[in-house]
């Protein structure tokens, strides 16, 4: 039987719908009812309705040793889809022990029940950072302690040390670093917020470049590297480097409406990020924009797909063609 970590997020939700299409024994676990809604209304969606019925729903959580006592009964293969994403300074300690300590949870179950292999959703953001004469982001960069990194990047690296430390241990994994993840325009998180803001007009864009891949891809990659011989290798997943503001008119043009014409220079972001920051901290509201965010909004980074590109030979989806036919679903 297959275990499915944060089954009621993007890519778990995608991930049991490809297991249960192809006949897999599938096990999830949640951790409050109402979230399973987002996987039905997923399955629904690509209508396959029946199919959700067929996944063996568990309550559990990472941090609760107990609950996942029962979850991994009869367990051999694992996918750790679940992770606390979240760029609010104050969510520093939630973010860390969940997504640190609940790897090392899933971690030392899988030691402990003799699972055949893991797969761990990790991120770029834990991928290292250049040196001067460095240009291309790889998994071979060196990660940097002493540059600034968000409490996600930071929670990320650390939940690779923990898989490392498995291996260490004798537990056969790989590691997936995709960048941003772009999913269905129904999703109510991440991509498919992207996409309601410029429906509704939303004006702003900046030129900072990132890795980008469409779910399917980030799904049909997981599953072949653990039907692989693959293991105890890490894989950085971008199908394209592009801009914000090469994403946000691609999404204007499929949705037919006014591509953004502001520019948010780097010097009016950072003002952005301070203004942020004081009312967070004077009036209590909930940060949207950090420091790091905002470094992030207009920095050039460009990352390697040739490690995984070589091992399965594969090409990718492309990611403006992916907004185009996802716009109107």
């Amino acid at each position: 039987m297959v275990l499915v970590t944060g089954g009621t997020g993007l890519v778990g939700s995608h991930l049991l719908l490809h297991l249960i299409e192809n006949g897999e024994s599938v096990r999830a676990i949640y951790r409050k009812l109402e979230t399973i809604q987002k996987t039905q209304h997923l399955f629904s969606h690509y209508k396959k309705e029946n199919l959700f019925e067929k996944i063996d729903w568990l309550q559990a959580d990472i941090l609760d040793v107990p609950s996942l006592e029962i979850a991994f009964e009869n367990i051999k293969y694992v996918y750790h889809c679940a992770a606390f994403i979240s760029f609010d300074p104050k969510d520093e300690a939630i973010i860390r022990k969940t997504n640190i300590e609940g790897t090392a949870n899933i971690v030392n179950f899988c030691i402990a029940k003799n699972v055949q292999k893991l797969c761990f959703i990790s991120s770029i953001a834990a991928l290292g950072d250049l040196k001067e004469n460095e240009k291309i982001i790889t998994e071979e960069t060196e990660w940097n302690p002493e540059k600034s990194h968000s409490d996600y990047a930071i929670s990320k690296f650390g939940a690779e040390m923990e898989i490392w430390r498995g291996q260490q241990e004798g537990l056969d994994s790989v590691i997936v670093n995709p960048g941003v993840i772009l999913g269905p325009r129904i999703w109510e998180e991440g991509s498919g917020i992207f996409f309601k803001k410029i429906e509704t007009g939303f004006p702003f864009y900046t030129k900072g470049t990132t890795g980008f891949i469409a779910v399917p891809d980030v799904i049909k990659i997981m599953v072949q590297l653990m039907k692989s011989e693959v293991k105890n290798e890490r894989f950085a997943l971008v199908a394209n480097t592009i801009s914000y503001q090469e994403l946000f008119n691609a999404m204007a043009d499929a949705l037919k409406t006014k591509k953004p014409s502001v520019y948010i220079n780097p010097f009016l972001i950072c003002i952005l990020w301070r203004i942020d920051w004081f009312f967070s901290t004077f009036f209590r509201t909930k940060r949207i924009l950090d420091k790091e965010t905002a470094i992030a909004s207009y920095s050039k980074n460009l990352y390697s797909n040739e490690k995984i590109k070589n091992a399965l030979q594969l090409d990718f989806l492309d990611i403006q063609q992916y907004i185009e036919d996802n716009s109107s679903l």
